[in-house]
């Protein structure tokens, strides 16, 4: 049973197979510990006990701690021992709009609601900067959902003394907060409830009896909203669609009717709905997610449909495109090797139920969720899975879907070089190669999260965790980013050096992988090796453990002259030495601007 399978439970039957699923997916290898700590103004067991559940489908084994009722700001605030003794990775304020305090009189003035909001908004950040101060994690806070009863009928939305204006200044107001702090994500109740509607939401009977504000359909979707946030800020999030095309992306058979007979447009309900399914589509990819085509077509046939004048979609939108009439899993697999992207990355879409089916037997790491035929209903099929969430859209999101265009182009020029090191000098390569900087850390712990295949020891950190090994003077922490004549790649490298005495302990060396074989990793290491001189370090070493993932990688230290330490038996867990004074620079093909000057002091 996968993760979309279990998340997509009905609530009765997660209830009472909890115990034994959690059992289960506890033995699955190599679960990642994650500690979370739950502070609530509510009571929070039916929410830790849903989130133990989802987080293991994910492959977390999480460890909770959770406050004792209503004491959440003082557990962050007002004694914060408890807490800094858990050590939370990630810490979830699960409050609600009974939380709230300091409600405006019904007659109030502006400044008497202003007051109001300041006083709460006040209260909230005390909470986010002890636990930014005294502990350094993430924070996850919810806004809150409307009252489910406006006092003043329409006008409680509208007046300064209006329960519902309050709500709405007091999110705005947390939005604001959280778009200027990268450790604060908004999770969004309000929205939550509004899209399962108040009588759905709310349970009287709960509250009064249990300080349960919600029904359990409305906890397992609060619970459902918290695992994705969680997921997108360790890079659990998808990151390419592919789709099929007829009745999918469009109404009808091409191969039969034709491409001027398919069904896009406005001219009928029809052609209108698949019209705004591409368009929901193109605008996924403007925020970064690639899109593919996998369709049992012929070639020539399937691409002439997006020539069509009312197509939202081009062939210039798609990274990858497979129209033949092989096995569709086979295509997608081979889409995966052309964009370097694992199969946990890419979800599924076709309207033919025997095609997901079997997508789901032979790839059980692609999401295929089970849309149905009605392509209205698409859009909101997709954004139920929450498989596409973003803790932060970085530059280098906004400009994937280019990036990857790009490196078509890049094949399409290597294959005129019979000299591959001619065809490298061809692309002009420019890298900046510097120590961490803060307008880079938001991109660093995103990269670090997502890269999986050349990514020597898989390690993780939050972006809390990464802005403190830029203030660290124990680090030596280098981002790398690549532009060439075809455009700029953005920040596509990570190497983060511990020093311990005369040794560099390299923790950390990943690389995105759409930038492979373009020497990068020498560039990187070359700068690495000048930094280590600086601080007078003789050796260093790396570190390769093995992923089910990450093989591609294992001759990494070797090739790049590195010694195997002879201690180091364990196969999937080698240590490589490389002596610093001996080293020879090695990058020959990418011009790289130093600034070298005092690390992190």
């Amino acid at each position: 049973m996968g993760p979309l399978t279990i998340a997509n439970l009905p609530v009765e039957t997660l209830v009472q197979q909890r115990k034994r699923l959690r059992r289960q997916l506890l033995e699955n290898p190599g679960l990642r510990e994650l500690r979370v700590a739950v502070l609530g103004g509510v009571t929070t067991n039916e929410t830790v006990d849903f989130l133990e559940v989802l987080l293991l489908a994910e492959n977390f084994r999480p460890v909770f701690y959770q406050s004792e009722y209503n004491r959440y700001f003082e557990d962050a605030v007002l004694e914060p021992q408890k807490l800094l003794a858990f050590q939370p990775e990630i810490v979830y304020v699960d409050t609600h709009w009974m939380n709230i305090q300091r409600w405006p009189s019904t007659g109030a003035a502006a400044m008497e609601l202003q007051d109001a909001v300041a006083a709460e908004l006040a209260r909230y950040q005390a909470i986010w900067k002890s636990i930014h101060t005294v502990i350094g994690c993430h924070v996850i806070q919810n806004n809150f959902e409307t009252p489910p009863v406006g006092l003043l009928g329409n006008s409680d939305c509208v007046a300064e003394g209006g329960r519902v204006r309050l709500v709405w200044e007091l999110n705005l107001a947390f939005s604001r907060a959280a778009s200027e702090n990268r450790k604060l994500s908004i999770q969004d109740l309000n929205s939550l409830a509004a899209s399962l509607g108040h009588a759905q939401w709310h349970d009287w009977t709960r509250w009064y009896s249990y300080k349960i504000p919600t029904t359990p359909e409305a906890s397992l979707a609060i619970v459902r909203s918290l695992a994705s946030i969680v997921g997108a800020i360790f890079g659990k999030s998808r990151k390419c669609l592919v789709l099929d095309l007829d009745n999918t992306l469009w109404g009808g058979v091409i191969g039969d009717d034709g491409p001027d007979k398919i069904e896009i447009g406005k001219e009928t309900a029809l052609a209108e709905a698949f019209t705004a399914f591409q368009q929901y589509c193109l605008e996924l990819r403007r925020r970064g997610i690639l899109l593919a085509v996998c369709s049992k077509n012929n070639l020539e046939t399937a691409r002439a449909g997006f020539s069509h004048p009312d197509s939202v979609l081009k062939l210039e939108h798609f990274s990858a495109f497979k129209a033949n009439w092989e096995p569709k899993h086979q295509n997608i697999q081979e889409i995966a090797t052309e964009l370097n992207l694992g199969l946990d990355s890419f979800v599924f879409v076709d309207d033919n139920p025997a095609e997901r089916a079997l997508v789901q037997a032979q790839l059980p790491m692609v999401l295929t969720p089970d849309v149905g035929s009605d392509v209205a209903l698409y859009p909101s099929i997709l954004q139920a899975t929450r498989c596409f969430e973003a803790v932060r859209l970085s530059k280098e999101d906004l400009e994937r879907a280019e990036a990857y265009t790009a490196n078509t182009a890049r094949a399409t020029l290597e294959a005129k070089f019979a000299d591959y090191g001619a065809y490298l000098d061809s692309l002009q390569m420019r890298a900046e190669i510097e120590l961490f900087q803060p307008v880079y850390l938001d991109r660093i712990a995103q990269l670090i999260n997502k890269t999986n295949q050349f990514n020597l020891t898989t390690r993780r950190y939050t972006y809390a965790e990464v802005e403190e090994i830029s203030r660290n003077a124990s680090y030596i922490p280098l981002y790398g980013r690549l532009a060439d004549t075809f455009g700029d790649n953005g920040l596509i490298s990570v190497l983060i050096g511990r020093c311990e005495g005369d040794s560099l302990h390299l923790d950390l060396w990943l690389m995105s992988c759409r930038v492979l074989k373009r020497d990068v990793e020498l560039a990187m290491l070359d700068a690495m090796v000048e930094y280590a001189r600086e601080r007078g370090i003789a050796r260093i070493a790396g570190y390769y453990y093995r992923t089910a993932k990450n093989r591609m990688v294992e001759d990494h230290y070797q090739s790049l002259g590195f010694v195997r330490d002879s201690s180091s038996a364990d196969e999937n867990k080698s240590v490589w030495s490389l002596d610093v004074a001996g080293y020879v620079p090695r990058n020959s093909h990418i011009a790289v601007p130093r600034k070298l000057a005092v690390v992190n002091l």
